[in-house]
């Protein structure tokens, strides 16, 4: 078994540099859902429409998230990783409380990218950090218990979004929850030591900064991953799923059903929080089991998970019983989060560690503009299709939300793609940590190389 080195981390210490991280995710979801349960009291005090409601969740996020992850991720592949998310912390927590003095459309739409422009450094960094804290084959139920922070923090900005709107007002509720994020910088620059890059790997040709790199030849070799292509793809259009329906379901139970805010927060977050808890975590821990027989295992278990998701959404949004909708409602938010936890690990075993930062900024860009782009966008201007044109009038998201069960199907049909090329450029688990690069990355720079 390899031990650490004196200057390394300790297993022990890594898993702490994991609680760390998750609660700096839990941060960064909570402020990335609270926009969520407001947006009852947002359309009736600001005016708003549903396709202006959906950008601010979705398009608008999304552009500014996915433009500065790349070159953000450029720099956290070369310098020490936690002062770039401190740095982001700081700017999305301050834009979160800014939020507060939005006086319409356009203010709030400044501050929603002050938040996307300091999310955008999270990711990449901290999937990095996992990456040379946790060995190959603890890295997918490492990936699960920080990917518990997404639903756990979607509860959290429904139920504390949605009793501190009720209570004080959306004004004071973005206040809070963005000043209180400041809170967490202190302990990221106290406590979190730097790992060596690609300890579990070999070390990288260039030390800690990493070979000099070219972004062209990162992204050719990460296109020849034919695993890496369909599985960011494939997440991509889960997420179109995931998000449309975290965005939208607040707003459908409020217009159809008549659930009273608080209420309704208290579903949500229960919902959200437990039901994408489950399949975050269980998800990850059950593809790791399946992958020690055969690693196509991590892919086909987001396949049929993203597959069970259809029936079961299609049961919540048509079934004329708020409480049985409710119930309907848990089995798509397990099923849309299983995939997080395996995604993430294939894609850092599959790649060098000099460019992980990197390939977790590629995955942010694609996934984040087809899923919280066009999930909650599509979805908010459906809305107001079908109620301007066709006359529906609230009954409209009744019919718009549904459409988010296409891109889940085609969502399981990449992943079992994926899972496919996984043999050959995914290394076996059985191999020693210092082996773990993997044929898939020799292969893939070979490919990659200039001819």
């Amino acid at each position: 078994m390899r031990r650490s080195a004196p200057h390394e981390p300790s297993l022990r210490y890594s898993w702490f540099a994991l609680a760390i991280l998750f609660v700096l995710a839990l941060s960064n979801y909570l402020d990335r859902t609270i926009l969520s349960i407001m947006q009852v009291a947002l359309k009736r005090d600001l005016g708003l429409s549903d396709t202006q409601l959906g950008t601010l969740t979705g398009l608008s996020f999304a552009v500014f998230y996915t433009t500065l992850a790349l070159p953000i991720a450029r720099i956290a592949d070369r310098v020490a990783r936690k002062y770039v998310l401190a740095c982001a912390l700081t700017v999305w927590t301050l834009a979160t409380a800014a939020s507060s003095l939005a006086g319409g459309y356009l203010s709030l739409l400044a501050c929603r990218v002050g938040v996307a422009a300091g999310e955008a450094g999270c990711v990449p960094a901290t999937h990095s950090l996992i990456s040379d804290y946790f060995p190959r084959h603890r890295r997918a139920t490492a990936m699960a218990v920080w990917g518990l922070a997404l639903p756990l923090g979607g509860m959290l900005g429904f139920a504390v979004g949605g009793q501190l709107t009720a209570a004080v007002g959306w004004r004071h509720a973005f206040l809070l929850v963005g000043l209180g994020g400041l809170l967490i910088v202190p302990v990221l620059l106290i406590f979190l030591k730097e790992p060596k890059r690609g300890r579990f790997d070999g070390a990288t040709p260039g030390g800690d900064a990493g070979p000099r790199r070219t972004t062209a030849d990162s992204l050719r070799l990460l296109w020849n991953l034919r695993s890496y292509r369909y599985l960011v793809i494939g997440e991509a259009l889960q997420a179109w799923a995931q998000n449309g329906m975290m965005s939208w379901n607040a707003p459908f139970y409020s217009r159809l059903h008549h659930m009273p805010l608080a209420e309704l927060a208290t579903w949500l977050a229960l919902i959200t929080g437990f039901g994408g808890a489950a399949g975050t975590f269980l998800g990850g821990a059950l593809a790791e089991r399946m992958a020690r027989r055969d690693v196509r295992w991590y892919m086909r278990v987001p396949a049929i998970a993203a597959f069970l998701t259809v029936p079961f959404a299609l049961g919540q949004y048509f079934v004329g019983d708020v409480y049985l909708s409710l119930v309907l409602a848990i089995v798509p938010a397990v099923m849309v989060n299983v995939y997080m936890a395996p995604g993430n690990a294939v894609s850092q075993s599959l790649v060098p560690a000099d460019i992980r930062a990197f390939t977790s900024a590629v995955f942010v860009l694609v996934v984040s503009i087809g899923g919280f782009g066009l999930g909650p966008t599509v979805v908010g201007a459906l809305s107001d299709l079908f109620a301007d044109r066709f006359g529906m009038g609230e009954t409209s998201l009744r019919y718009a939300l549904p459409t988010v069960v296409l891109p889940a199907l085609a969502a399981a049909a990449l992943f079992w793609r994926s899972s496919v090329h996984l043999r050959d450029e995914m290394a076996p688990l059985h191999q020693t940590a210092g082996d773990e690069g993997g044929v898939g990355v020799d292969s893939a720079i070979a490919a990659a190389a200039p001819r």
